[in-house]
Formats: C-alpha cells, sequence, structure tokens
C-alpha cells in the first residue's frame, strides 16, 4: 500500500471529511492482506436484517476454516465500514490485526455488537469504494494486498457510478469483490459483476436472502483470503492521486 498512501494527498469523501496527510511507511505495520468490509445499511435494509449481517460477519469469521486460514498469514488487517447514500468516518469500526484466535474472536464479538449507523436512505455503491480507498489509504497497516469487499441488496442509484469508482482502485491496486444479497434484485449478481467488482481474480457471492448472509460470508472469505485470489506486488501498484468525484454524491 506504499503507492496508494504516498499518491494520496488531497481525498475528500461525501462525509464531508478531508484527507490527512498520509502515514510514514516507518510507522506501519506490516500485514498479509488489508481487507475492508463495506456493508450496506441503507432503507432497504430493515433492522433485523442490518443484525443478520453482523451476526453473519461474526459467524463467518469464528468458523474454524477461516480462523486457521487468517492463522497461516502474517497478519489480516480488517475493518468494518456502514454505507448507503453517504458514509460517517467517524463509526467506521477502527482497523484490527488478526493473527491468534484471540484476536478474531476479539473482532467477532465487537461487529456482532456494532451500532447501526443511520447513514442515509439510498444506495451509494460508488461512496462505498472511495470509502473503502480511504480507509486503506489512511491506517497503521501496509499490506501486500488490499481489498475491498462491498455487500449489498440493490442497485446504485445516488452518487459516483460504481464502474467509474472502481477505476481508482484499479489504479491503486486494489482488488473489489461483491456479495449480492438477492432479496430485492434477482440479477444483482450480474450488475456487481459488470460495475462493481474489479481486479485479476475478482469475483461476486450470492446469498439468497439476509438468513443466507452468514454462508456466502463464510464461502466468500475463504476465497477472498485464499493466497493465489487477487493478488497484487507492492512494487506493481500505480499511485492513487487524487479523488475527482467524491463530492458529487449528497446524503
Amino acid at each position: 500500500m506504499v503507492l496508494l498512501r504516498f499518491g494520496l494527498s488531497t481525498l475528500l469523501l461525501v462525509v464531508g471529511i478531508t484527507c490527512s496527510s498520509p502515514r510514514q511507511a516507518a510507522a506501519q505495520t506490516p500485514v498479509s492482506i488489508e481487507l475492508v468490509l463495506a456493508v450496506d445499511t441503507s432503507l432497504s435494509v430493515n433492522d433485523i436484517e442490518f443484525r443478520l449481517q453482523m451476526k453473519g460477519i461474526a459467524a463467518a469469521l469464528r468458523s474454524p476454516d477461516v480462523i486457521n486460514l487468517i492463522a497461516s498469514y502474517d497478519g489480516v488487517a480488517i475493518t468494518l465500514i456502514q454505507w448507503a447514500g453517504w458514509t460517517n468516518k467517524e463509526n467506521w469500526l477502527p482497523w484490527r490485526r488478526l493473527k491468534s484466535r484471540q484476536s478474531i474472536e476479539a473482532l467477532a464479538r465487537d461487529i456482532e455488537n456494532i451500532k447501526r449507523d443511520r447513514v442515509g436512505n439510498l444506495t451509494g455503491i460508488g461512496t462505498a469504494i472511495e470509502a473503502g480507498l480511504y480507509a486503506l489509504a489512511n491506517n497503521q497497516f501496509i499490506g501486500r494486498q488490499m481489498k475491498i469487499d462491498i455487500s449489498g441488496d440493490g442497485i446504485s442509484n445516488i452518487g459516483i457510478e460504481p464502474s467509474e469508482a472502481r477505476l481508482h482502485a484499479v489504479a491503486a491496486g486494489v482488488t473489489i469483490n461483491g456479495l449480492a444479497i438477492l432479496l430485492n434484485d434477482s440479477g444483482l449478481d450480474a450488475y456487481y459483476a459488470e460495475h462493481v467488482i474489479t481486479g485479476p481474480g475478482a469475483f461476486v457471492i450470492k446469498a439468497n436472502d439476509h438468513g443466507d448472509f452468514a454462508r456466502a460470508m463464510r464461502f466468500k472469505l475463504l476465497r477472498e483470503l485464499a493466497p493465489a485470489v487477487s493478488r497484487y506486488e507492492p512494487q506493481n501498484r500505480p499511485k492513487y492521486s487524487s479523488c475527482s468525484h467524491c463530492e458529487t454524491a449528497a446524503r
């Protein structure tokens, strides 16, 4: 992530925040993977469904095969952001370095108990992508791979188009994968495949409804964390120098 951070100087998100100065690489902790879990909390997701998503992520993290896979790396850094028409940086889950069963359990417990963030009614997938890039560019880790996981139950209807936002991810060497919840749109997985995901080995996992989220998330994590999937080498990453459309989405 060195090139991503060094090239990011003026990123503004729809939350109305300014990007702080990039951290120095010397202060960053090396990890194998940095992963942003970007979760849809728009109007189409009621409180019960939101809680099912959080419990589903926690259950997936507690899966023995996911724990063993994470433990096989030199650390996996994860954060969780909630998004809708916009997103609130102040309420993103702080980055965690996962290696031991204890660190994974602590994250799972925090996620299943996390408070829902009311960040609008509409669905801004492009906003979620740009928020994920901001999160990757401004943390205490330096990973050999950078990934954003977008999960949601509808197409984008506000802000920068996801197909445009993902170009910034391409330029930064970031892989975007998707988890499409098909409750409201049986063709959502195809939409994600065409407009959202990017990067070598990028993929979309389908969940039939919010109750199926835990199964889909476990399968996604196993595939996403597999060593051969969506791998970039740091020296090949171009700079992510600006974000020209980050102010186009309204709350």
